[in-house]
């Protein structure tokens, strides 16, 4: 019961870390608008969540038993590590800048959306949760 309850809490902590990532990106860009010869980045979210899900599958059989107070915990705590590729423009710029201000004020609308439903969902699952336990 405890691992079902982990494992979609885990799920909604990865995707609320990867979308935090994503605007930190989308971000970048939007500022970099004008620097001449800068190249847009993004990264695809759908596949880093998949990576995510499985990396933190693997981790979750592991346990780590410390017999030191100096040992670092095995809280599993993931990195956010995502592959940023370049973004291809669909219309060239003189100064070899590929921001797309358009492109990038509906990806970062879009991501700061989806990440607000993310909060909404996992907020309303602890609710549940809490209400199951005290009845």
């Amino acid at each position: 019961m405890i691992d079902k309850l982990d494992a979609s809490l885990r799920f909604h902590q990865e995707a609320l870390n990867l979308r935090a990532r994503r605007q930190e990106v989308l971000s970048a860009n939007i500022a970099h608008a004008d620097t001449p010869d800068f190249k847009a980045r993004d990264f695809d979210f759908s596949s880093a969540l998949a990576q995510a899900v499985d990396r933190g599958r693997q981790t979750q059989s592991l346990s780590m038993t410390a017999t030191s107070s100096q040992h670092l915990s095995g809280s599993g705590q993931s990195s956010v590590e995502t592959e940023l590729m370049y973004r291809t423009p669909s219309q060239s710029s003189l100064d070899g800048n590929t921001v797309e201000m358009d492109v990038e004020r509906v990806n970062f609308a879009d991501n700061a959306m989806r990440y607000e439903f993310n909060l909404t969902r996992i907020s309303g699952q602890i609710k549940t949760m809490m209400a199951a336990i005290q009845g």
